[in-house]
């Protein structure tokens, strides 16, 4: 314990401090300062036990002939600073006190759980580069004001507590610890990005933590469940996403050849390797690949490389801002090869609105893409009566963000599902029960998904959404085309 002075006990009652430095200790009415008159062993024990008899406790105190029993806790008495044992006794008795409040309000719920309320946990990029994908967050948080709303689940509300992390994988942990140890989250709830979800992972899984719904499409959320239960993914992984690109590729393209653009980390390979399989016993060829580091400042060599190939379609697994170069280089130097973006960097109409210039820059018609969120932008679904009411959710829960962000719909996605779950976990919640109720698990009719698309998980299968639809850029706006692809389970 050194010098630092230690809080003892968290209790309805007055709390009691020991401090190794004389000058600073001090105890209510005199009873336990270093100035005291120590108790022999056996008065000490004796007081113990007619404390706890009368805080409602039949507990029997050994003699100094015998060992004190074993109490819940830390072993605070092996002490032998001044006033330990006093200090030690007086601990236990509070923690006993204390356990017999707690255990009559509150007794078996979980961390984060309570008669009114669950409290939910999550970090996300407010600041920084990647700050745009704080729309998830803000997103789910609408969603459930809205769910409280209407009853919450079975009664309780859902608290919703999402911080800054800036993208960055060290201040994930400091912040996730933070939500996990002090604000006792039940659960770490649909936080994005591939690095950070990865850094709290293992010590997640270790401390048995709910990390619900990473907002990332890496392939290991659902690859590794076997060796991590507790944590599990949403959106269609990067893999599959890359298959469906491979097989619309060698069913509409045959004899092409592709060069792809793709980020040097987990999530440029997935897709990369998703495209591979997809393109398996075809004709279409991958006959160049350039990567980019996320550090990267440009990435126009690559395109230039790429061009010069002789490839005709160039596919480019990269996030918004490269994506954006990437057409802007192709059109400076004149290569019109057929596109195909990853929804990652398509999603946001802006960021197509931007490699575009305003319309200027034609080689962006006709690129292809995948979605399996309801487009807030589509015209032709204002009518539709989940679009109805995702904007009513956001203009009021969320009044002054931008609704035709595709981020805010994936929040509430997320957010959709994340009830579900808790619904089916049951009235008796539970991290355990949470965990089992996402093994096998099926919601249908999520009215932020796209029509048709269900989230399941079973058996090795924990890749929750697994279908998507494929749509063309053509004139300032996505058009869908075709029927659900679906990613074959692995």
């Amino acid at each position: 314990m050194g010098t630092d002075r230690l809080e003892v006990a968290r209790s309805p009652f007055r709390r009691l401090r020991w401090s190794a430095d004389r000058s600073r200790s001090r105890a209510p009415r005199g009873r336990c300062g270093p100035d005291r008159e120590r108790p022999t062993p056996d008065a000490a024990a004796a007081r113990l036990s007619e404390a706890l008899t009368l805080s409602g406790y039949h507990l029997k105190v050994a003699s100094s002939e015998n060992r004190l029993p074993r109490l819940p806790g830390r072993a605070l008495l092996s002490s032998r600073k001044p006033g330990s044992t006093c200090v030690a006794l007086i601990a236990a008795l509070a923690f006993s006190v204390t356990a017999a409040v707690a255990g009559t309000v509150r007794s078996g719920t979980e961390p984060g759980v309570a008669v009114d309320s669950i409290v939910l946990g999550g970090t996300a990029p407010l600041t920084g580069a990647a700050s745009r994908y704080a729309a998830v967050a803000r997103g789910a948080w609408a969603y459930f004001q809205y769910a409280n709303n209407r009853g919450g689940v079975y009664g309780r509300k859902i608290h919703y507590r999402y911080v800054d992390d800036g993208d960055n994988p060290a201040i994930t942990v400091t912040a996730t610890r933070q939500l996990i140890q002090q604000d006792k989250v039940f659960a770490i709830f649909n936080s994005p990005g591939t690095a950070t979800n990865l850094a709290v992972r293992g010590e997640l899984n270790g401390g048995k933590v709910p990390q619900l719904f990473v907002a990332s499409g890496a392939t290991t959320w659902g690859r590794d469940y076997g060796q991590y239960p507790y944590t599990s993914g949403f959106q269609p992984t990067y893999q599959a996403e890359g298959w469906v690109y491979g097989k619309y590729l060698a069913r509409t393209a045959s004899g092409s050849r592709v060069a792809v653009l793709f980020e040097n980390d987990d999530y440029g390979k997935d897709l990369l390797g998703g495209l591979k399989r997809g393109l398996e016993r075809s004709r279409v060829k991958v006959i160049a690949a350039e990567a980019y580091e996320v550090t990267s400042t440009d990435v126009a060599s690559q395109i230039a490389k790429l061009r010069a190939s002789g490839a005709d379609t160039l596919v480019l697994f990269a996030t918004p801002t490269f994506a954006i170069q990437a057409y802007q280089a192709a059109n400076r130097i004149g290569w019109k090869p057929k596109h195909v973006v990853t929804n990652a960097a398509a999603a946001a109409s802006a960021s197509m609105q931007a490699a575009s210039f305003g319309g200027r820059n034609r080689l962006v018609n006709g690129t292809i893409s995948i979605q399996f969120l309801r487009d807030p932008t589509d015209l032709r679904s204002r009518k539709d009566p989940a679009t109805g009411l995702y904007r009513r959710i956001m203009k009021q829960y969320a009044p002054g963000a931008n609704a035709d962000d595709p981020l805010y719909v994936y929040g509430m996605a997320a957010a959709w599902t994340a009830v579900e779950a808790l619904k089916k976990a049951g009235k008796d919640l539970t991290r355990a029960s949470l965990v089992a109720a996402l093994d096998t698990f099926t919601a249908m009719g999520n009215p932020f998904l796209l029509p048709g698309i269900v989230v399941k998980t079973a058996g090795k299968d924990h890749d929750p959404i697994e279908q998507m639809l494929l749509r063309r850029w053509q004139n300032g706006s996505w058009k869908a085309f075709g029927g659900l692809w679906a990613y074959p389970a692995s």
